[in-house]
């Protein structure tokens, strides 16, 4: 069997024995959490996120697709306002199980129906985008501006170039910006030095501002 973290391939590609294939379902992801294929989790805190809450550090923070969770943990031991979501089951089982004495900041829920506890200052952005069927963008821009008041930010990472299979789907940097320029203003555009196999050398850190409505 491939391995796992080799960037050229793809969690779904790799997993040939897995039974769900689609990534719009809670199973899909579910089955590679339970069976600990998730060569997404960087099983830490990038550098660049720890830099930007520094920077940031008002902000109530809103994590859709949080996976595993490390970053809400970060934020939650620090006294952050915080608040992660996954509809996967078992990611928020293992997210829950981890966080701890934390937990309850994250909760099980499709981000598409969401209504947050708080308006957020900042959206955080890691591996939730490239995780979404291609079809999917449009509403993903159109969610996070909703979501999203004047002023407040979309960032974090984005996997750039396309792929032809996914999970992760990468996307073409021009159709990124056609994506979230109806909505959004460009702040910040910064490489990437910690990327893990799956995403190395096609990261970039993004810092998007919510236009006037």
């Amino acid at each position: 069997m491939s391995d796992p973290t080799e960037p050229a391939q793809s969690p779904n590609a790799i997993g040939a024995d897995f039974a769900t294939r689609d990534p719009n379902s809670p199973a899909f992801w579910d089955e590679r959490f339970e069976r600990g294929f998730i060569p997404w989790d960087q099983a830490g805190v990038p550098a660049a996120f720890q830099a930007f809450a520094t920077r940031h550090p008002d902000a109530a923070v809103l994590i859709p697709g949080c996976g595993s969770a490390w970053e809400a943990l970060w934020l939650a031991r620090q006294g952050r306002r915080v608040q992660a979501i996954d509809f996967s089951p078992a990611a928020v089982a293992a997210a829950r199980a981890q966080l701890g004495a934390h937990a309850n900041v994250v909760d099980q829920a499709d981000f598409f129906a969401w209504q947050p506890p708080f308006t957020a200052g900042w959206m955080y952005e890691r591996a939730f985008l490239c995780a979404l069927p291609k079809a999917r963008r449009a509403d993903y821009a159109q969610r996070m501006a909703a979501l999203l008041p004047a002023g407040a930010l979309l960032a974090g990472f984005f996997f750039l170039g396309d792929t032809p299979k996914g999970p992760p789907f990468g996307i073409e940097r021009a159709e990124l910006d056609a994506l979230l320029t109806p909505y959004f203003d460009l702040l910040e555009d910064e490489p990437v030095s910690d990327s893990i196999p799956v995403f190395a050398g096609r990261e970039r850190w993004l810092t998007w501002r919510r236009r006037d409505q």
